[in-house]
């Protein structure tokens, strides 16, 4: 009898660790869940943030065209132009702060995203060497996140991204406005171009600095909870 008593104990307690792993498991899947809802949310209202800052873009070069042609290029038309173009700088620089904010939040679920998936490997060291993305949560795991199969430098991230297309825009445009202004104001048209092209080169660099500021920023202040033993085999390889 105490032989049954020590088997059904053993049992209810295989049970019970049975059954808090099941709840660890749920809880952990509904916050990876929770995260890719979040993430999705987040990309989508960027990139409409993008296509709606793009179009007005477009929208008011057409027009500053076509209000050229119906002036010749006088009356008012400096000042509608600066006008347009004015509105556009204010537009795109509220658009990138929201591109630079979610380029940050995108970052913060990978690596949420990341810590999660660590936790599945903590449960179940067999499944980890079956995850392409990686279970760290630092730097590198988020790395290895972004680009499974091979290295990807940083730069060619960087070049490759919506932020850097929403900034080229704004340089020209904040560029344009400047520019347009001198000559408004009776600076010589050779000048007034100069000067354009360095604002719009400053918005530019300034914008970059600014971005990798805020990147480099995340990873001097945040502190992984399982940092990454070594980049994948594969990408070393040639």
């Amino acid at each position: 009898m105490a032989t049954g008593a020590d088997g059904d104990g053993a049992d209810g307690g295989e049970a019970a660790s049975d059954a808090a792993l099941a709840r660890r498991l749920q809880i952990l899947a509904t916050e990876h869940w929770g995260l890719l809802a979040a993430r999705s949310t987040a990309q989508s209202e960027v990139l409409t943030r993008i296509t709606i800052y793009l179009t007005l873009v477009s929208a008011g070069l057409v027009t500053i065209g076509l209000l050229g042609q119906a002036t010749r290029f006088g009356s008012w038309f400096p000042a509608a132009a600066l006008g347009i173009l004015g509105f556009l700088s204010v537009v795109g620089l509220l658009t990138l702060m929201r591109v630079m904010t979610v380029a940050e939040e995108d970052l913060m679920y990978v690596v949420a995203m990341n810590r999660i998936r660590g936790a599945y490997a903590d449960v179940d060291p067999t499944a980890a060497r079956y995850f392409l993305a990686s279970p760290s949560d630092d730097q590198l795991g988020s790395m290895v996140t972004y680009s499974f199969l091979r290295y990807r430098g940083g730069l060619e991230q960087v070049l490759g991204s919506s932020m850097i297309l929403s900034i080229l825009v704004n340089g020209s445009v904040g560029g344009m406005f400047v520019g347009g202004l001198c000559a408004a104001l009776g600076t010589p048209v050779i000048a007034a171009v100069v000067v354009g092209v360095v604002v719009g080169l400053a918005i530019v660099a300034s914008a970059v600095l600014y971005g990798g500021f805020r990147y480099r920023t995340v990873w001097t202040t945040y502190r992984p909870l399982r940092p990454s033993a070594g980049p994948p085999p594969h990408w070393a390889r040639r």
